[in-house]
């Protein structure tokens, strides 16, 4: 996290934690005042002719204290929990913000079960540790001050002094035993990370799990990560489960003294035996609170577990450079490839090598070639969404490295092999929740990606809701929403990765007409694997171990008899077995 991020929070809001620390030692010198208030009840009541209405008086007391505390505990709680709430309303939004910034090879390396629990667990316990621990431990330190103080100038300081000794053994304790809760709450957190992670991956893949029938394999993965979290957190419990117990000790040893002590002094004379009680209830008083720094280490010591794994998400820094120097407004979409080689981090292997392709405006352009051949690449260094050497790849005459990235990207429409869709509406997935697009232009983009007819058969048409992910439309129907969408934004840049394979040959060559009609003077990019997705394009390049192995158009690369006619008739053959089998 940038380290300083919770401290400006707090000094943003420095005003109402002020007010909500000054409304604390109110309640807690508030409190202070009923074992006096006792203590002088009793000593009342002692004398043969007491005075009834002195007792009724500190009844009163008693009650006002009763009230006040109320009131002042509710406002310091409103100043100082509501303001741990915003705190971690604000650092949610923070982190989620800067999820959007990072690059892919962030989420390469990560798992999503890892990152819903910084998203849900660590924060909540940064909360914990800067709302309730925070609190507990100011208005433990002020119920403490004023108790002794109470105790040694109104009643005895030699008795106060001696009832106390045990509470640095108590604090040497807690310092001990800290670090290790917060260790072990750290490899709790990793587990519930493991656990989410495969929770929600086996939901994803239910389907396949079930086809393959490898329920009872999952169920005993699910186990053994179960297993490993109910250790982790009972190897903590063991740890935390010392504090309460090792603290009532001390405080026992400390009423003892206080009794033996205590009590001779009353029978001495030296002390009443009201303040003998207001003593005992200063000591229950101070009590509760230390027992308490039991939770609040177990607390604290998790919100700084939690804190460092956070640091380690917010120190992270996009890996992709965003330009500075111009915005990419109204790109035409030419586009010049030039020596380009790419190498994805942490390898030495060249994924593309040595790439030059010119792209006029208005191209189609199709890219064909083997799984594993840099065609997903090159269009995910168009997209910028990795670094791409200076000059080699030039957008309307411009380094691609000079634009920044939001206006760069604004200006494709992308269609990836993976296509998501949102638990939301057809229509606000293909708008993408954008209100600039009309129903209208949502229909059109609906047509043209032949997903028209399809979404108007649904009981709610336009309106129906998508389950997650789009599980409940066909692989067709996901990619044809996902072209609508694309469609829906006229972009001077159309990228289809494979975009086509779910859908049949017939619905495929419909959606490419109505590509040739409504991209007319634009730029687009389809990768395929099935070559009659590209037939119909200007220019094609046939992709090989990241090299451009072939270039030309259908009939020029047909007559080359290369690697794109081998191809062509592998799939022309298969199609024709296909027929004669049925």
């Amino acid at each position: 996290m940038e380290d300083n991020l919770i401290f400006n929070f707090i000094k943003e809001n420095k005003l109402t934690y002020f007010v909500g620390v000054v409304f604390m030692f109110l309640t807690s010198y508030i409190q202070s005042l009923f074992p006096n208030i006792l203590g002088n009840t009793i000593d009342i009541l002692k004398k043969d002719n007491f005075d009834s209405s002195s007792v009724k008086l500190n009844i009163v007391y008693l009650l006002l204290v009763a009230i006040a505390t109320f009131i002042t505990t509710y406002l310091w709680r409103n100043f100082v929990i509501v303001n741990a709430r915003k705190l971690e309303c604000s650092l949610r939004e923070r982190l989620f913000d800067h999820f959007q910034t990072l690059s892919p090879d962030f989420y390469n390396n990560r798992k999503t079960g890892d990152l819903i629990a910084y998203a849900i667990n660590d924060i909540s316990a940064v909360r914990m540790t800067f709302g309730p621990a925070i609190a507990m431990s100011i208005n433990g330190v002020a119920i403490c001050i004023i108790s002794i103080y109470s105790m040694a100038r109104s009643i005895n300081w030699e008795i106060t002094l001696i009832s106390l000794l045990p509470i640095p053994i108590i604090i040497l304790f807690m310092m001990k035993i800290g670090t290790l809760i917060q260790k072990r709450f750290k490899i709790v957190q990793e587990s519930f990370g493991a656990i989410s992670d495969r929770v929600q991956e086996n939901i994803y893949g239910i389907r396949v799990i079930k086809a393959y029938v490898q329920e009872e394999h999952e169920l005993d993965n699910f186990e053994k990560l179960n297993q490993n979290m109910k250790d982790a957190n009972i190897n903590m419990i063991k740890v935390s489960s010392f504090l309460s117990p090792a603290i009532e000790i001390c405080f026992s040893i400390s009423f003892v003294i206080n009794l033996i002590y205590g009590g001779n002094a009353v029978l001495k004379g030296s002390i009443s035996l009201g303040s003998f009680i207001a003593f005992n209830g200063y000591l229950t008083m101070i009590m509760n609170p230390i027992l308490s720094i039991g939770r609040v280490i177990t607390i604290f010591q998790r919100g700084m577990a939690s804190l460092k794994r956070l640091n380690d998400i917010f120190s992270q820094q996009p890996e992709v450079i965003d330009g500075k120097k111009r915005m990419a407004k109204d790109i035409k979409g030419n586009i010049k490839i030039t020596s380009l080689d790419f190498s994805y981090k942490g390898s030495y292997e060249k994924v593309l090598q040595d790439i030059n392709l010119d792209i006029p405006l208005g191209t189609t352009l199709g890219i064909v070639g083997e799984t594993g051949s840099g065609k997903s690449t090159l269009v995910n260094l168009l997209l910028k969404l990795y670094n791409v050497k200076e000059s080699s790849i030039l957008l309307d005459g411009k380094d691609i490295n000079e634009y920044t990235l939001s206006s760069l990207r604004k200006n494709f429409g992308y269609v990836p092999q993976d296509n998501f869709l949102f638990s939301a509406s057809i229509k606000d997935n293909i708008k993408f929740f954008k209100e600039q697009f009309s129903n209208e232009q949502v229909e059109e983009a609906a047509k043209n990606s032949c997903i028209y007819d399809s979404i108007i058969n649904l009981p709610n048409g336009f309106e129906t809701i998508l389950g997650e992910r789009g599980v409940n439309l066909s692989g067709g129907q996901k990619q044809r929403i996902a072209i609508a969408r694309a469609l829906v934004k006229d972009p001077s840049i159309l990228i289809l990765d494979d975009s086509l394979s779910a859908v049949d040959t017939i619905t495929e060559g419909d959606i490419i007409e109505n590509l040739k009609e409504v991209r007319k003077g634009k730029t687009t990019i389809i990768i395929a694997h099935r070559v009659s997705a590209v037939e119909m394009a200007d220019k094609i390049i046939v992709m090989s171990s990241g090299r451009i192995v072939e270039f030309g158009n259908h009939k020029e690369l047909m007559n080359k008899r290369g690697r794109y006619y081998e191809i062509y008739m592998e799939q022309y053959n298969q199609k024709k077995q296909g027929l004669e089998v049925s």
